[in-house]
């Protein structure tokens, strides 16, 4: 089934990307495995998908200790605190979900005793829903300027959710201000900072996402079905 749920959402987003004259290949399809099994992954990385995103460290620890034979490339898409940096610092692949500076500076720090550089995307609310976390738009470059003298974080784009709504067309001014953002971003030239990643749109919305300029979508039902609680 998982199988064939990927087969069909890869055909939808080479049908969208051709009706926007854009390229399959660059939109990124990142799996929403959390709260689904380790086996659910498996199943998902056998047809293909090497991209898995989770919203909790434990939950996340769990599922990469069970997959150690698999080459997986994990994405931390979820609220993240600076006291669970530590957890994941090591092979993280890339954090959807940075707000804050202080947030930025732990990343950095662990990225600098790993000698390693990590990926983030900054997270941008762009809804009037107070249970939604991010940077609010007209903060958001004077943040960019903040994390670009980090030298072992590299910004490679923002990311954003739509409304709660089952109307995907709700989305849209979501995402068009995220692409807009970025346009201003890229006119402004800040050093150090990379724009090429736009990561929005969910199983509900990602057709519209990727009309509106998104290069990583983030799909857990349309792939595994409805929500279980079995992580193990």
């Amino acid at each position: 089934m998982i199988a064939e749920n990927l087969e069909n959402l890869r055909k939808r987003i080479e049908q969208t990307c051709q009706r926007c004259g854009r390229r399959a290949e660059d939109v990124r399809l990142v799996a929403v495995s959390k709260t689904f099994s380790s086996d659910a992954v498996r199943e998902a990385a056998a047809a293909g998908c090497m991209d898995f995103g989770e919203n909790y460290v434990q939950e996340l620890q769990v599922k990469r200790q069970a997959l150690t034979d698999q080459s997986l490339r994990w994405h931390f898409i979820g609220h993240l605190q600076s006291n669970k940096v530590k957890y994941i610092a090591e092979y993280i692949h890339l954090i959807h979900s940075v707000d804050n500076l202080g947030l930025g500076k732990e990343i950095n720090r662990r990225a600098e005793r790993l000698k390693r550089i990590q990926d983030i995307l900054v997270e941008v609310h762009t809804t009037d829903e107070a249970t939604k976390f991010g940077v609010l738009p007209d903060r958001t470059i004077d943040l960019l300027k903040e994390l670009s003298q980090l030298k072992n974080i590299r910004v490679c784009g923002l990311m954003t959710m739509g409304p709660f709504s089952d109307d995907p067309n709700d989305s849209r001014k979501s995402f068009r201000q995220l692409a807009e953002l970025k346009k201003e971003i890229l006119a402004g030239g800040i050093e150090n900072i990379q724009m090429q990643h736009l990561s929005m749109g969910m199983t509900h919305d990602f057709e519209a996402a990727i009309e509106e300029g998104s290069t990583i979508v983030r799909i857990g039902t349309a792939i595994f079905g409805g929500r279980v609680k079995n992580v193990n």
